[in-house]
C-alpha cells in the first residue's frame, strides 16, 4: 500500500502517517524500485490502534509502550493494566478538578446579576486565598 492509501484506510491524513513514523510508532517502509513506499496492509491497524488508544487519552509515549505489549505474551496484560489504570486515575483527577472549576464558575456567573455589593466571587475570593496560604 502506499501513503496515501493507508492514511485514506486508517482515517489520517499523510502528515499523521509521518509523523507516527518519525516517533517510531509505525515502521519505515521498504521502497519500491520507483522510490515509493510500500506499507504492509497491518499498517492501517497500527494506525488505527494508536488513534484509538490516543483518543482515550494515552500519550504517544504510552502507545508506543502498549504497541510493544500488545505484540508480547501474557505479561502484556498485566502491564497494558497497569497503564489503563494509571491512565483512569489521572483522569479521575482531572475530572474532580474540572468539576470544582466548573462548579466555581456557576456560583460566579449565579451572582454576576446581583448588584456589586452583594455578589460574592467565589473564584477571586479562592484565588486570594491560595495567594495569602504561599507565604
Amino acid at each position: 500500500m502506499r501513503s496515501g492509501e493507508v492514511a485514506t484506510h486508517a482515517g489520517v491524513n499523510l502528515q499523521t502517517l509521518r509523523y507516527y513514523e518519525r516517533r517510531g510508532l509505525v515502521e519505515d517502509p521498504p521502497r519500491s524500485a520507483s522510490g515509493y513506499r510500500s506499507y504492509p496492509a497491518e499498517t492501517v491497524d497500527i494506525v488505527r490502534f494508536v488513534k484509538r488508544a490516543q483518543g482515550l487519552g494515552f500519550t504517544l509515549d504510552a502507545v508506543a509502550e502498549l504497541l510493544h505489549l500488545a505484540s508480547g505474551g501474557p505479561e502484556g496484560c498485566d502491564a497494558a493494566l497497569t497503564l489503563a489504570q494509571t491512565r483512569k486515575t489521572e483522569l479521575d483527577r482531572r475530572i474532580d478538578d474540572l468539576t470544582r472549576m466548573r462548579d466555581s464558575l456557576a456560583e460566579l456567573v449565579a451572582t454576576c446579576d446581583r448588584p456589586r455589593t452583594d455578589r460574592q466571587c467565589p473564584l477571586l475570593q479562592s484565588l486570594h486565598i491560595d495567594r495569602d496560604e504561599s507565604r
